[in-house]
């Protein structure tokens, strides 16, 4: 075939764009590097450019980085050039954010080089209305955003069909979804993926997937065999280690790309092989693939060493003191490793002027286990003091040098005779995760921590998630939202019974535990995102001085202050109601609303799909603003009047009940045993159920 049947894709991933962007030396390396791979479409003349995930840092971008990566697209994507490739498929769906079509396909714009990408674990949606950075991107015409995964638990991979001359392309995106989750819904067949109707044998198929690549633990990953077989090339975001060179899976008859990360996000081994971004060929369904080396990327050279398996120092073990010596010994080990990682530069630069003045401060990482033989001990600098002995000859000040001690089986009690590891220090920790914090994954190291002491009452699993929302994706209330939502559960469950004594109580609450722990291990708890929950920012509030104003304890709306217009019973949509105990014996004239409502219609959907939002007590009765204070301490069997008036009512005085505009209120008095629930509650009844769910 000739070249106008070739496709050719420029393949990146993990760009990481935003990432120390603060940092006075690092600060500019993630966009410099996205500026060169977006160059090198330009130059090399590609026909589009493929990204695997993670092209932010941060999954809300600061403006700096948004704009780099805007300035970059604008630049090398569009031109005068036309575009070769067809695309055959519906693009209504797919590409919805984006007005329904590619960008290409914009009248209004003239795009050349058209990106298509697929969002990682950096920068996907978040907040209300599900929206990312990738979105923003999409709707300006700069790129293509696919491969959403609207649920995580009943998931449908439709491929983007795309034509070069002779050459079909059918492209398939799988964005990332937590690798747990991610492994049950394969596991549980729950994942499609869609074919072209016709000429299959014809395709090239071509997958892109932004998941752990080999797991912590037996479920935190995607295997491979996982996949369809028909695919024939899969390219694989997130782990950053360069593999650039394509690897055949026997098994699955399929070639696995990896491309790693343009930038070292952490100083591990992994991050130090030489960065790679590639130039994919596809004839047919023959492919050939490029590899590309990036010179903007800063030097990193990393080494490990044993001092007790070094000839220089083996004898200084046994000495008093002998800081100095290993110290001493260690300053002219990073001295060469510098001079190593800056010849690396010149020479990968392949330019004859340049030397290694010209080159960028690099990254060093030295990882020293310091377990001296028995009887010995080796004495150790402060690591930061240590590293700071290389300010203005290293990128990383401060982190140059990492001690730690080989692993030993020292154990110590934990709570509630939990056994836990005893070295609990910051080197310990972060020798499992790569020598660097940023492998931490902050849900996984809460989760390995409650495993050995368990909660009393919140369900560790969900206190994982709600952690890694606060520190990952900035959300501020994720904590003060899960334990409100998690107390109100217990609360409503324990209201359930009418005998309750110190064991009764301890029985349901770990119940109740059990089952929000279920129920979020399913997959059916989903973040709840509360729109409206800030007063308006005051008019002469300043951010700069005050900080923001969303921080403010002032800002927060707080749950008697709803608006009028806003349901009161809101806080039992998140999670399918458990199966209903005995009643009490009278009731509080809850009605259809709450948990009873919602039992049912859970009841009702069918098993096999896990219902997203319970909605079944949504748009009936409207809250309304309290009467008086002595009226919240009425009979708590109130009878309920029926109120679906959207419009606010007059505040009456204490000493008379309030009545409704279309329906009166019966006179105040002890109710019946048993008197059948009604729809709605008069005001006071509304506003103590309100403060109760305080």
């Amino acid at each position: 075939m000739s070249s106008a049947d070739t496709l050719r894709i420029l393949l990146a991933t993990d760009t990481h764009v935003g990432y120390h962007e603060r940092d006075p030396i690092r600060g500019d390396d993630s966009w410099k590097t996205f500026s060169e791979i977006m160059t090198l479409a330009k130059t090399r003349d590609v026909d589009m450019v493929l990204l695997s995930g993670d092209l932010f840092h941060e999954n809300k971008p600061s403006r700096k980085a948004m704009y780099q990566v805007m300035k970059s697209l604008r630049e090398n994507c569009y031109g005068e050039k036309p575009c070769e490739i067809e695309i055959l498929s519906d693009t209504s769906s797919e590409f919805q954010s984006a007005g329904g079509h590619v960008n290409y396909e914009d009248p209004d714009i003239n795009v050349a080089i058209p990106v298509f990408s697929i969002h990682g674990n950096h920068d996907d949606p978040s907040g209300e209305g599900r929206l990312c950075a990738l979105d923003i991107l999409s709707v300006a015409g700069l790129m293509n955003y696919f491969g959403r995964t609207p649920e995580n638990d009943n998931i449908t991979v439709t491929p983007v069909l795309l034509q070069k001359g002779s050459t079909k392309l059918a492209l398939y995106g799988l964005s990332n979804v937590r690798d747990e989750r991610l492994f049950r819904t394969f596991r549980d067949g729950k994942v499609k993926f869609l074919r072209p109707d016709v000429q299959q044998n014809e395709w090239f198929n071509l997958m892109c997937v932004h998941q752990n690549h080999h797991g912590h633990t037996e479920t935190n990953y995607l295997p491979e065999n996982f996949l369809q077989d028909f695919l024939d090339l899969v390219i694989w975001g997130h782990e950053h280690e360069c593999l650039i060179n394509p690897r055949l899976n026997p098994e699955m008859n399929f070639h696995v790309i990896q491309p790693g990360s343009s930038i070292a996000t952490s100083l591990c081994p992994g991050e130090a092989v030489t960065k790679h971004v590639g130039i994919l060929s596809i004839t047919g369904r023959d492919f050939h693939l490029e590899p590309i080396r990036l010179k903007t990327v800063r030097p990193f050279v990393m080494r490990e060493l044993v001092l007790a398996d070094e000839p220089a120092l083996k004898h200084l073990a046994k000495k008093n003191t002998n800081r100095t010596a290993v110290t001493a010994y260690l300053c002219d080990l990073v001295e060469t490793l510098i001079a190593a990682a800056l010849k690396e530069w010149v020479d990968a630069q392949e330019d004859d002027t340049l030397t290694a003045a010209d080159a960028p401060l690099p990254l060093v990482r030295l990882r020293v286990e310091y377990s001296a033989p028995d009887g010995g001990r080796f004495e150790t600098e402060n690591p930061q003091r240590f590293s700071n002995r290389f300010v203005g000859k290293v990128a990383n000040v401060n982190d140059v040098i990492l001690f730690y001690r080989r692993k030993t089986a020292t154990r110590r009690a934990g709570t509630k005779g939990a056994v836990l590891d005893a070295p609990l220090n910051s080197s310990t920790l972060l020798e499992d995760y790569g020598g660097s914090i940023d492998n931490v994954k902050v849900e996984n190291l809460v989760s390995e921590f409650l495993g050995a002491a368990t909660l009393e009452i919140l369900p560790s699993n969900g206190l994982g998630d709600a952690i890694g929302r606060f520190v990952d994706k900035d959300d501020r209330h994720a904590m003060e939202t899960f334990v409100e939502d998690s107390l109100k559960s217990y609360l409503v469950k324990l209201r359930e019974y009418d005998d309750l004594n110190e064991e009764k109580i301890q029985e349901v609450v770990d119940a109740q535990r059990s089952y929000l722990e279920e129920v979020f291990a399913k997959g059916l708890v989903k973040p709840r995102w509360r729109p409206g929950t800030f007063k308006p920012m005051p008019p002469g509030w300043d951010e700069h001085i005050g900080g923001p104003w969303e921080d403010q304890p002032a800002a927060r709306i707080q749950q008697a202050e709803r608006s009028d217009d806003e349901d009161v019973d809101d806080d039992d949509d998140d999670v399918p109601a458990p199966p209903q105990p005995p009643k009490r014996g009278a009731t509080r004239g809850r009605g259809t609303r709450g948990r009873g409502a919602a039992a049912a219609s859970t009841r009702k959907a069918p098993a096999a799909k896990a219902p997203a939002r319970v909605t079944a007590a949504k748009g009936r009765g409207r809250a309304k603003k309290a009467v008086s204070e002595e009226e919240e301490e009425d009979d708590e069997d109130d009878v309920m009047i029926l109120d679906d008036d959207d419009e606010e009512e007059e505040e009456a005085p204490p000493a008379k009940p309030t009545t409704n505009p279309r329906t009166a209120a019966p006179p105040v008095k002890p109710p019946p045993p048993r008197r059948p629930p009604r729809l709605g509650k008069p005001p006071h009844q509304r506003q103590r159920q309100h403060r109760r769910r305080e």
